[in-house]
């Protein structure tokens, strides 16, 4: 297994306008290549951004970007038709890889992991040790861990604590 804090993460929410949900639609479409996923789901861009569906009129944007301006760069793609309010301060990222990871998981995370329950790019909120976590399965093995950063280092321990026991 391998645990991992990717780098440079960006997190932008696209808060979909009642009324012009089409239009939103539409407009992730043509910035990012791929269509606005399913509620529980997350999407690949064309551009390796990952895009998050975690209900019917909010979605998320990670992407790779260094600089403090991540919200504009999702607003100048999206032309308007959504909202967008930077989220890169108020969670923290963790990616899980390799076999063993479901074990590790499971341990500590309510939700059925299986691969029928769970699929590739299934994204779903929960908890983990008393922690709001969003949980997407990127691989057979991989998984992408969002939690708040105001609790990184609680959140990291549980994962690390985890794997240990798990292993």
């Amino acid at each position: 297994m391998r645990l991992s804090a990717p780098a440079d993460v960006a997190l932008v929410s696209i808060a979909l306008p009642l009324g012009g949900e089409a239009a939103a639609g539409k407009a992730v479409k043509a910035a990012y290549g791929v269509a606005l996923p399913e509620v529980g789901m997350s999407a690949k861009a064309k551009d390796g951004a990952r895009l998050m569906r975690l209900s019917p009129d909010l979605a998320m944007v990670m992407f790779t970007h260094a600089t403090p301006d991540a919200e504009r760069v999702v607003a100048e793609r999206l032309k308007g038709a959504a909202y967008t309010t930077d989220q890169t301060d108020v969670w923290c990222a963790l990616e899980l890889n390799g076999p063993g990871a479901v074990r590790a998981l499971e341990r500590i995370c309510p939700l059925d992991l299986h691969d029928a329950a769970f699929a590739v790019d299934a994204a779903q909120r929960t908890v983990m040790e008393h922690l709001g976590v969003v949980i997407i399965r990127t691989g057979a093995e991989g998984w992408l861990l969002l939690s708040a950063s105001s609790s990184a280092g609680t959140f990291l321990h549980a994962i690390e604590t985890s794997i240990k026991n798990a292993s």
